[in-house]
């Protein structure tokens, strides 16, 4: 009782919260705290598979699914204040109201009538006998509600969704940009070797050289030449590295 007495006021915050705040974000939040005080409430009443499934499914699950629609579709977007489809507001403002009747009725039921316990429900654990009332009693109200969660994945995935302007780039197309590139700048199209090839050093801030010589400054990586941590190469590295190579192969001879 006295966890009622102390959620039972967050919650009705969290819930105003919910349906006052101006970013879609706030609300968010309002949602989550709310749905993990009732996470609380079914813990404390004796339902703790409820109290699992509350916590990973709803506020673990659902709740991160729509705050990356939020993300997605963009909280500040000026497009989601304009009514795309006519009568929705007046829809809307319909079955809110059919649903604060139901709520009141059922509340008001559940307030009037007898409190019976959760001993006889979980004689044989707690998980039994909510799989016994889902599948049983309320296992149409249970397709209905798997059927609402389905179709939020899907309203999820429209909105997300973006029509590609210009078709996909295949890998063959990357490949003739490659080319392209190469005949216009002169860049050779396949990939850069790595830092100290032909080098002294074979560290990542040494830029490999070319048989001519010259150092290969595309394959010290770019934040390196932005902070100016880029090893000098010298002409007379390639000649040092073929001798040690040449005196390395004749001691392998003998």
């Amino acid at each position: 009782m006295t966890a009622f007495w102390v959620l039972a006021p967050i919650m009705v915050i969290a819930a105003l919260g919910l349906l006052f705040a101006r970013r879609a974000v706030h609300a968010a939040l309002g949602l989550a705290v709310v749905m993990i005080s009732l996470a609380v409430l079914y813990a404390v009443q004796g339902a703790p598979f409820l109290f699992a499934v509350q916590i990973i499914v709803y506020t673990g699950a659902i709740m991160m699914l729509f705050l990356f629609v939020l993300m997605l579709v963009g909280v500040d977007s000026p497009d989601s204040l304009a009514e795309t489809i006519r009568g929705q507001r007046a829809a809307a403002a319909v079955v809110g109201l059919v649903f604060g009747i139901v709520a009141v009725v059922v509340i008001a039921q559940g307030v009037t009538g007898g409190v019976t316990g959760l001993d006889k429900a979980n004689a044989d654990g707690n998980v039994y006998g909510l799989a016994g009332l889902l599948f049983g009693p309320y296992v149409l109200a249970f397709e209905f509600t798997a059927a609402l969660l389905i179709t939020a994945v899907l309203g999820a995935m429209v909105l997300a969704h973006h029509e590609r302007l210009t078709p996909k780039r295949s890998q063959a197309d990357h490949a003739a940009q490659r080319m392209r590139d190469y005949a216009e700048t002169g860049r050779h199209p396949g990939n850069a070797p790595t830092p100290g090839v032909f080098a002294r050093h074979n560290a990542v801030d040494t830029p490999a050289l070319l048989p001519d010589g010259t150092a290969l400054h595309d394959s010290v990586p770019p934040s390196l030449v932005e902070r100016g941590q880029v090893r000098e190469a010298r002409a007379a590295d390639v000649t040092d590295a073929a001798r040690q190579l040449e005196s390395d192969e004749g001691g392998d001879e003998k």
